[in-house]
């Protein structure tokens, strides 16, 4: 959540306040990983907290989504559909695919076993 505390407040600012907070208060690491989460600044991976940061964030929400239109929620939610689901264009249309898909690779596990370990979490 610490990647997106300055979202509500300065949505059209967003990372570079939070980023900005977090230099300065000696915490750099965390700073670059939020900067590089935020891809349009094509910042390097160069830790595991920074690929794991872009692996997470977006899945995480479109698990969310995929959960908020089935009448069990997440308790029925499969793999199989949330893979299915991010084909769908339309489906949860804000959600950066291309990061989903380099964040997995980044880390270096299949796209469906991560989906598997976020659902568990």
């Amino acid at each position: 959540m610490l990647h997106d505390a300055d979202y509500e407040a300065y949505p059209e600012k967003h990372p570079q306040i939070i980023v900005d907070h977090l230099n300065g208060q000696g915490e750099e690491k965390i700073a670059h990983a939020i900067s590089a989460h935020y891809t349009k600044w094509n910042v390097p991976y160069n830790t595991l907290l920074d690929k794991a940061l872009l692996a997470c964030d977006e899945l995480t929400g479109f698990i969310v989504a995929c959960a908020q239109v089935r009448p069990e929620g997440i308790a029925t939610l499969e793999t199989k559909s949330v893979i299915k689901k991010l084909k769908d264009k339309g489906f949860a249309a804000k959600v950066e695919r291309d990061e989903v898909y380099k964040g997995a690779e980044l880390l270096g596990v299949e796209l469906p076993d991560h989906i598997t370990f976020l659902m568990m979490c």
